[in-house]
C-alpha cells in the first residue's frame, strides 16, 4: 500500500527532528523496560555470556527490522521487543529449561509469519471504528502522560525543570521543544554526577548459538502465551498508532518481516521482537516532523541506534537503564503529549462513536489484566462490544484504500 503522501526530497534540516524522535523512542525503550529482559535471564540462570547474546540479538533484529520497512514503505515503521512477553517470562523461565524456551520462541516467530503471509490480521484491523481505534491509542499513552507529572512528587527539580522547559520551549520554537528538554536534561544530570559515564567500557557483544528443544510442555506454557501476547499487546496497539497518524502501510509485510527476523535470532536469545507502539508514537507524531512524508527517517535513525546498542551489546543497554527513573518516565510522557491529545481529539470527533470512544478509552486506561492478557486486547474487547451494543450492529469493513484511523462513516 502506499504511503499517505508522496514522498519529497530530504534536506540537512529535515534530519535534526526524526533523528531526535529515533533516540528518544529507543532511550525510552531500554530506559523504560529493558530491565524486564535482565530480570528474566536471571531467573533464567543464564550466564553473562548467553545474557549479553540476548541483548545483541533482539537489539540487532529490531534495528535490521526497523529501518529495512521503514526505509521501504518510506513510513515510521518502528519496531521493538515485546515489552509484554518479557514481563511473562521472568515468571516462565523460572520453570521452563532455556533452550526448551529457544524452541519455543521459534515455533511463536513461524506462527507470526505465518499469520503476515495469510493476510488476515490486516482484515481485523480494518474492522475497527476509527474512534474506538484512537479511544485505544489515547487510554494506553494516558499512564504515559500521567507520568510526566507524577515525576514531581519523586524528584521535583528534574521533573520542574523539564516540563517547565516544555512550556516554555514549545511557546517560543514547537518543533524543538522535545529536542530542547532531552539536552537540557541530559546537560542537567551530567552537571549533577547523577549519569556516571566515567567507567563506560565499549566491548563488542558476541552471538551464542542455543541448539532449541522442542517439547509439548514449552509449546502450550511459552510459545502459545507468547504469541497471544505479543499479539495483542503489541501488534494491535502497534498498528493502530500507525492508522492514527495516517500512515497505510499493510501490516501483513511488517508481521512477515518481523516474524522471519524473530526466528533468524531466537537461537541466539530473541524472545520476541515486533511492532512497537508506545515508542511508536513518539516517531510518528508531527514531533517528529511537521511533514508525514519525512517522518521515515525516524524509523531508520531508530533501527541504527538500535543496532549500535546491540554491536556493544549489555554495555549501552546498561547506561540507558543507568539514567534515573523520572528522567525516563517524564521524557516519555512530555514527547507524547501532542500523540496523547490528538488521539482524545480523534475519539470525541464522531458524535455516533463517541460513547463507544470513551467506554474504549476509559478501559484502556484501566490496564485490566486477566488470563495473562492485558490492558490494550481487553481495552478493545469492551470497546468493540460497546460499539455494538450502542449501534446496534458490528463494526464494517473500512474500505482498503482509506486510512483507518481519519476514516469517517461509522453510522
Amino acid at each position: 500500500m502506499s504511503s499517505p503522501v508522496s514522498p519529497s526530497a530530504v534536506r540537512l534540516r529535515d534530519l535534526v527532528h526524526p533523528i531526535v524522535a529515533g533516540l528518544v523512542s529507543v532511550i525510552v525503550n531500554y530506559g523504560g523496560t529493558f530491565i524486564l529482559v535482565f530480570q528474566a535471564a536471571q531467573v533464567a540462570g543464564l550466564s553473562p555470556e548467553l545474557t549479553a547474546s540476548w541483548v545483541w540479538s533482539v537489539s540487532i533484529g529490531v534495528g535490521l527490522s526497523g529501518l529495512v520497512l521503514s526505509w521501504r514503505f518510506r513510513e515510521p515503521i518502528i519496531t521493538a521487543w515485546s515489552t509484554p512477553a518479557a514481563a511473562f517470562l521472568v515468571v516462565a523461565l523460572a520453570t521452563t529449561p532455556y533452550a526448551e524456551a529457544v524452541g519455543a520462541y521459534l515455533v511463536s516467530a513461524a506462527a507470526f509469519v505465518l499469520l503476515g503471509v495469510s493476510g488476515y490480521f490486516e482484515k481485523v484491523i480494518r474492522m475497527i471504528p476509527p474512534g474506538v481505534a484512537a479511544g485505544l491509542l489515547a487510554g494506553i499513552l494516558l499512564q504515559f502522560g500521567i507520568g510526566a507529572f507524577a515525576g514531581v512528587s519523586v524528584d521535583p527539580l528534574l521533573a520542574a525543570l523539564l516540563i517547565g522547559a516544555y512550556v516554555v520551549l514549545k511557546r517560543l520554537s514547537a518543533r524543538y521543544a522535545v529536542v530542547g528538554i532531552l539536552l537540557l536534561g541530559l546537560a542537567f544530570l551530567l552537571l549533577q554526577g547523577r549519569v556516571d559515564l566515567s567507567g563506560l567500557e565499549l566491548r563488542l557483544a558476541a552471538p551464542v548459538f542455543t541448539l532449541p528443544v522442542f517439547s509439548l510442555n514449552a509449546l502450550l506454557s511459552v510459545a502459545l502465551p507468547l504469541f497471544l501476547i505479543t499479539l495483542t499487546g503489541q501488534y494491535m496497539p502497534g498498528m493502530l498508532v500507525l492508522r492514527n497518524d495516517g500512515f497505510r502501510t499493510s501490516v501483513n509485510p511488517i508481521v512477515t518481516v518481523t516474524g522471519l527476523g524473530s526466528l533468524l535470532m531466537a537461537p541466539f536469545g530473541s524472545h520476541a521482537f515486533n511492532l512497537a507502539a508506545i515508542t511508536a508514537a513518539i516517531c510518528t507524531g508531527k514531533d517528529a516532523h511537521e511533514e508525514p512524508a519525512k517522518r521515515w527517517i525516524a524509523g531508520v535513525a531508530a533501527g541504527v541506534f538500535y543496532i549500535l546498542v546491540g554491536v556493544f551489546g549489555v554495555t549501552l543497554a546498561a547506561l540507558f537503564m543507568a539514567f534515573p527513573a523520572t528522567f525516563i518516565t517524564t521524557l516519555a510522557g512530555l514527547a507524547l503529549l501532542g500523540t496523547l491529545g490528538g488521539s482524545l481529539a480523534s475519539a470525541m470527533a464522531d458524535a455516533q462513536s463517541r460513547e463507544a470512544a470513551l467506554i474504549t478509552f476509559l478501559a484502556a486506561a484501566a490496564d485490566i489484566s486477566l488470563f495473562g492478557i492485558g490492558g490494550a486486547f481487553w481495552g478493545l474487547v469492551i470497546g468493540l462490544a460497546a460499539f455494538a451494543v450502542l449501534n446496534g450492529r458490528l463494526p464494517r469493513r473500512v474500505p482498503a484504500g482509506q486510512p483507518v484511523a481519519n476514516a469517517g462513516g461509522t453510522h
